[in-house]
């Protein structure tokens, strides 16, 4: 159904090491680097459908309220790993890994905010 996201960023480098270490650990890597454009998109295959760039009208960059992106995934440790590296790469965490809600145990995810400010979450469905 989407064919495309692009991601607002303040600084599309930094914001750039952050989708490195997130989207890599769920199977994803950067496709290219181009004029401060970013895409990523599956490992292995020639497609990309995530960009990480500054907005078109030259204005700042600033998170949506209320809007989130979220990255399925087909494994709970990838959640973790994540939600992990994201940390160490400059976000800040929204919600640690975790069934949600817990006594269901159908959906296992984890939020962060990416250095621009952008809400994301990296889930899991057993």
């Amino acid at each position: 159904m989407i064919g495309y996201i692009t991601i607002g960023a303040k600084d599309p480098e930094t914001s750039g090491k952050f989708y490195d270490a997130v989207l890599g650990a769920i199977g994803n890597e950067r496709k290219f680097a181009d004029g401060g454009w970013i895409g990523y998109g599956p490992k292995g295959k020639d497609e990309h459908n995530v960009y990480v760039c500054p907005p078109f009208n030259k204005e700042p960059a600033t998170f949506g309220n209320g809007m989130m992106i979220a990255f399925k995934t087909d494994a709970k440790d990838k959640v973790d790993a994540a939600h992990a590296a994201g940390l160490k790469a400059g976000g800040s965490d929204e919600g640690k890994p975790g069934f949600r809600p817990p006594e269901k145990q159908s959906w296992y995810g984890a939020y962060l905010r990416d250095p621009t400010g952008n809400k994301i979450a990296i889930y899991y469905t057993p």
